[in-house]
């Protein structure tokens, strides 16, 4: 490639991503994508990754249940994280929505930035 521009190797933060989370959810596939955007355009999340055909097999009112899914990995600011999780709890179609939330050990420097100010915009 020509054009292309040349790297140096990319390193890992050697400190923790502290200013992002990593939340992960699942819901109806019917619901995912008016989640996502939701989420995004309401600058409570950087980036949201959609992966379809989740099966989950779960105890729910006392009877074993099972359903197809998407899981949604949400990043976000570390800042705006119970903004997030009140938002993502009144979009959830479901009465009792799994919401996970994980701090990234490291992370790419110039990712957890992009991630920090929400895709790279500051807030206003």
């Amino acid at each position: 490639m020509a054009n292309a521009r040349r790297r140096g190797r990319p390193r890992l933060g050697t400190r923790p991503a502290g200013a992002i989370r990593v939340v992960w959810t699942t819901l109806p596939a019917r619901n995912a994508r008016a989640v996502a955007d939701a989420l995004v355009q309401e600058r409570l999340a950087a980036c949201v990754n959609a992966i379809p055909r989740v099966r989950s097999v779960y105890r729910w009112k006392g009877k074993v249940e099972r359903a197809s899914e998407t899981l949604l990995l949400v990043k976000a600011p570390a800042r705006r994280l119970q903004a997030l999780v009140r938002r993502l709890v009144e979009l959830h179609p479901y009465e009792l929505p799994e919401v996970l939330v994980f701090r990234p050990e490291r992370g790419l420097p110039s990712y957890v930035r992009w991630v920090a100010t929400t895709g790279g915009m500051p807030l206003t």
